[in-house]
C-alpha cells in the first residue's frame, strides 16, 4: 500500500522560513519522481516543484528563488524548504510521486499559513 506523509507545516510570519516532508512508503522511490502542489483558499490545485528520478528539480515561477525541492533516496523522503515566505503562499500543501506506468500517488497535505 502506498503512502505519503507530510509534515512540517505550520503558522509563520511573513518572510519567514518552514520546511515541508514528505516520507513514501510502498513505492520503489528512487525511480519515482516527487512534487509538490498547493491549493489554497477557493484556488484551484498548483503545481510548485518536481524532483526527477535523476535529481534533476523545476519550479514554478512563482516559487522560484525561494523554494528548494531536494530528495533524501536513504531515507524515502522529499523535502520542500520555503524561504522568503509570502502571504499568497498560503495554501495546502500536497506531496506527489509520479513513475509512468506505475501509478501517480497524493499525500493528504500539510496545511502553511502565512500571517502576521
Amino acid at each position: 500500500q502506498v503512502q505519503l506523509v507530510e509534515s512540517g507545516g505550520g503558522l509563520v510570519q511573513p518572510g519567514g522560513s518552514l520546511r515541508l516532508s514528505c516520507a513514501a512508503s510502498g513505492v520503489t522511490f528512487p525511480l519515482y519522481a516527487m512534487g509538490w502542489y498547493r491549493q489554497g483558499p477557493g484556488k484551484s490545485r498548483e503545481w510548485v516543484a518536481t524532483t526527477t528520478s535523476g535529481g534533476s528539480t523545476i519550479y514554478a515561477d512563482s516559487v522560484k528563488g525561494r523554494f528548494t525541492i531536494s530528495r533524501d533516496n536513504t531515507k524515502n523522503t522529499v523535502y520542500l524548504q520555503m524561504n522568503g515566505l509570502k502571504p499568497e503562499d498560503t495554501a495546502v500543501y500536497l506531496c506527489t510521486a509520479v513513475r509512468t506506468g506505475f501509478g501517480n500517488y497524493w499525500g493528504q497535505g500539510t496545511q502553511v499559513t502565512v500571517s502576521s
